[in-house]
């Protein structure tokens, strides 16, 4: 079972009766008979056998529900332990630039991971026990992938800025009718990566591998397979999928090479500073332009700082809440309390906003609210919000559509490809030490020295 959480995901298998323990997913004698034993080293951190076991487990119970065969032993635990080895870098990056989840926080997502699922907290528990997976466990999973979120959010995604000439290219381009711009396309992406700076030996050595891949896989070789077993892409453990994406949403480097492809079409390599890329078109499907609904809404805002606490914050908001209730008036308060000063003067007033104009925290609350109707305290990256809705209103603004169409796909792609670069940069940069010589990525001595 998948269950979401905002902009991020958290694997669940609720009633799917997973067993953790599995048969040896690498050679006997990289094992350690009833030794819990460490497997890497990761900053000041350590990944233990039986954790990547377990993570092992879940991959290949996914794997088999969405009927993919798995790759060999070794293969599935090196794409394994290249994933917690970025989680933990992650989170020892978040911790060290004070990205801390406190315990109200961690208890909305829960409880916000419950109802997406259709349970109660207490529901939630005890399926997670059925499994066998400990509570605290899970907490502490849920609280890690928040940091990352958060760091994310800060190192790539706050970064990320976009020209009015990029939209005007955005929409020159769908102008010349080259591709309906509503059609999807479903894409397969394989990376090859190569390292920053990396010497021109070890470029050529990923060029010659994706050139053998792209040949193995022309003459029939399974793509999921191949992406399972040698892509260094964050989707590899999906077997290279991408899902279904509009022309816009697909990376840049190949937007325009995907809609003049074929069906089960294989291109590459593509070079990138990320490496060799090998794309294939898995399949497409038209689509129909669509009214977008403009919400007007209005917000206060209270920013954690040195003298108002997060739960200061949450408590006051509270507060505010029960004076509109009473009848107190809702721009007065957001002019005298919002620490948003470009709509606090305005009454907190945003005006009429587009789909995917707003972060998802704020965006996913809003949309859940009836017009006149107050949220209670919404926290996002910018601190604590109280939401009302005024009004709704469909549009069939072609123009607009367009252009918030651009910008917002645009972002998407961006912080996709800056992502993927950051990631690879703080692997390269992080102290990593692999301690099962089996485990280590292909052409790479076990240890990373410090």
């Amino acid at each position: 079972m998948t269950i979401q959480l905002k902009t991020f995901i958290v694997s669940l298998p609720l009633l799917t009766g997973i067993v953790l323990t599995l048969a040896n997913p690498w050679p006997r004698a990289a094992l350690a008979d009833g030794v819990d034993r460490i497997v890497a080293v990761v900053e000041d951190d350590v990944i233990l056998e039986s954790e990547l076991q377990k993570k092992i487990a879940v991959i290949r119970e996914g794997l088999s529900r969405s009927g993919t065969e798995p790759p060999s032993g070794i293969a599935l635990a090196r794409q394994v332990l290249d994933r917690l080895i970025l989680e933990k870098i992650q989170i020892h990056l978040a911790e060290k630039s004070g990205f801390r989840v406190d315990d109200e926080t961690l208890r909305q997502a829960v409880q916000q991971i419950a109802q997406k699922n259709n349970l109660t907290p207490e529901e939630l528990r005890s399926s997670l026990r059925a499994e066998g997976i400990e509570y605290p466990d899970f907490l502490e999973q849920i609280r890690g992938e928040l940091a990352q979120q958060r760091l994310r959010t800060n190192q790539v995604n706050s970064q990320i800025k976009i020209s009015d000439r990029e939209i005007q290219h955005w929409l020159d381009s769908r102008g010349k009718g080259s591709a309906n711009p509503n059609t999807e396309y479903l894409v397969g992406h394989i990376l090859i990566a190569t390292p920053q700076a990396a010497p021109p030996a070890a470029v050529q050595e990923a060029r010659e591998k994706a050139d053998k891949l792209i040949a193995e896989l022309r003459k029939g070789l399974d793509f999921k397979q191949a992406s399972l077993s040698s892509s260094d892409s964050s989707e590899a453990l999906k077997g290279g999928d991408l899902g279904w994406r509009k022309q816009s949403e697909l990376p840049s480097l190949f937007a325009d090479i995907a809609p003049k492809m074929k069906k089960g079409e294989i291109e590459g390599p593509i070079r990138s500073p990320s490496g060799f890329h090998i794309i294939k078109l898995l399949d497409q499907r038209g689509g129909n332009v669509e009214l977008i609904t403009k919400t007007h809404v209005r917000h206060i805002l209270l920013k954690p700082n040195e003298l108002l606490t997060n739960d200061d914050a949450r408590k006051k908001l509270e507060s505010i809440k029960a004076r509109i209730e009473a009848g107190d008036d809702f721009g007065d308060l957001a002019r005298g309390n919002s620490d948003d000063k470009g709509s606090a003067v305005k009454g907190g007033d945003l005006g009429f906003v587009t789909p995917g104009a707003l972060v998802p925290e704020f965006e996913e609350a809003m949309n859940n609210l009836k017009p006149k109707q107050l949220s209670e305290p919404v926290q996002s990256q910018f601190g604590w919000h109280l939401i009302q809705v005024l009004e709704r209103q469909e549009s069939d603004d072609t123009a607009e559509l367009l252009k918030k169409q651009a910008q917002d796909e645009i972002f998407k792609r961006k912080v996709e490809e800056e992502t993927e670069l950051w990631l690879r940069r703080i692997r390269d940069e992080a102290y990593v030490e692999i301690r099962v010589p089996e485990l280590a990525p292909e052409g790479q001595a076990p240890t990373t020295p410090k």
